[in-house]
């Protein structure tokens, strides 16, 4: 009978966009593969045929299953993280795999969803008021600890993690949470462009206007001058951070994203090629399996990072688009799921799901289209890698099943 419910109450239309999207990725990866010695593509279709008996046990497990074992989940993922200090096998000069012979798993693309589950079940609790310091804190520290896991090895993916921030906003977190990212990020890429001195005095200009401005009972002389100073400090510390805790090839990707250096057979290579690539394809493109920048191999990583270029060049803008509205619908469509949610833990873990695969889409896209620095986010469900799929596919299918499930709920 549970089968039986399952397979009524599953939301078909989240699961057709998804073989719709695993299949699209999986002719561009052929396409993009052809010219490689390497069989990616059959590598793929083996991955791909994998995730078929991983969801049908997704879907088998009782979907309270995931609620009562959340925080196990959450511990075994940061020891997987913490095991790659000591046994990482590193690859391209970031040590994020374990290795089983010629099979290679990355922990951090399950994490993800190990963390999903943590924050939803500590926000479950009916008693969590995300206006209390002492949550904020705790939250935060769920949050925060595969980040500083994750940060030494990969500091792209860490990243990622910032859109959960959004999701506790959506849930009582306080709004200065996501202003003060969105300003530090602002400081930071300013602090880049221009002079120290010249940004701490905008940002001077700046607080003194607010200040000013303000109803003369808000205003609070030693609260502005508190925060002149922690900007003024983190300001000048970006140049240090920049140059003593990044790595090389990140400092010379935010260079060349800043237009600070020009380096087209370098290390900007890659976006400068994808970009030759997308434009290339037109309206309509040029076909399948008739990419010249394809078939030549001029786009390093065209079937992970940069997946998208393949779907660009030889699919056009019209086919760009349509791969783009696949994605949106699924994302809207697990917003709505997650708005009908009979619980909160449901709900909190499916807006982390939406946001875990807008970030990874949106931050892809940008990345190869030049718009943003390149920081290794596969696309889901189309970027080649047994990790990344079977990662997303888990992330998706238990938000599938709780929502099957939530006939049962009261």
């Amino acid at each position: 009978m549970k089968n039986q419910s399952v397979k009524k109450n599953i939301d078909w239309i989240c699961v057709i966009i998804y073989s719709t999207l695993v299949i699209l990725g999986w002719l561009n990866i052929y396409s993009s593969s052809l010219s490689s010695i390497e069989d990616t593509y059959i590598k793929q279709l083996i991955f791909i045929t994998f995730t078929i008996p991983l969801i049908f046990i997704i879907l088998a497990v009782d979907g309270k299953f995931y609620e009562k074992y959340a925080s196990v989940i959450y511990i075994i993922g940061l020891l997987s993280l913490a095991g790659l200090f000591v046994f990482g096998k590193t690859i391209k000069g970031q040590t994020n795999w374990y290795s089983f012979g010629s099979f290679g798993l990355q922990p951090s693309e399950f994490v993800k969803t190990a963390t999903a589950l943590a924050i939803a079940k500590y926000m479950s609790d009916s008693q969590i008021n995300l206006k209390d310091t002492n949550r904020q804190f705790q939250v935060l520290s769920i949050l925060g600890l595969p980040i500083l896991l994750i940060v030494p090895h990969d500091p792209g993916s860490a990243l990622i993690y910032s859109i959960f921030l959004v999701v506790l906003y959506r849930e009582g977190l306080p709004a200065w949470y996501i202003w003060t990212g969105f300003v530090a990020i602002l400081l930071f890429v300013f602090t880049l462009i221009f002079e120290t001195q010249y940004v701490i005095l905008i940002a001077l200009i700046t607080i003194v206007i607010v200040y000013f401005k303000s109803r003369l009972a808000d205003r609070n002389i030693v609260a502005s001058s508190i925060i002149f100073v922690l900007i003024s400090g983190f300001v000048l510390s970006v140049d240090y951070v920049f140059n003593n805790v990044f790595k090389q090839h990140h400092r010379d990707r935010f260079n060349i994203l800043l237009g600070k250096t020009v380096d087209l057979k370098g290390i900007g290579y890659n976006t400068n090629q994808s970009e030759i690539a997308i434009g290339s394809g037109g309206w309509f493109g040029k076909g399948f399996l008739e990419g010249t920048q394809t078939k030549g191999g001029f786009v390093p990583e065209q079937h992970t990072d940069y997946i998208f270029t393949t779907v660009g060049e030889e699919w056009g803008f019209i086919g760009s688009l349509v791969v783009i509205a696949l994605f949106v619908t699924l994302l809207l469509r697990i917003i709505f799921l997650a708005e009908r949610q009979k619980t909160k833990f449901s709900r909190v873990y499916g807006y982390c799901t939406a946001g875990i695969l807008f970030i990874h889409f949106f931050v892809n896209i940008a990345m190869v289209i030049g718009i943003f620095p390149t920081i290794g986010v596969p696309l889901p469900f189309f970027s080649y890698g047994g990790s990344g799929l079977w990662g997303f596919t888990i992330l998706l299918f238990i938000f599938l099943k709780m929502d099957a499930n939530k006939v049962n709920e009261w």
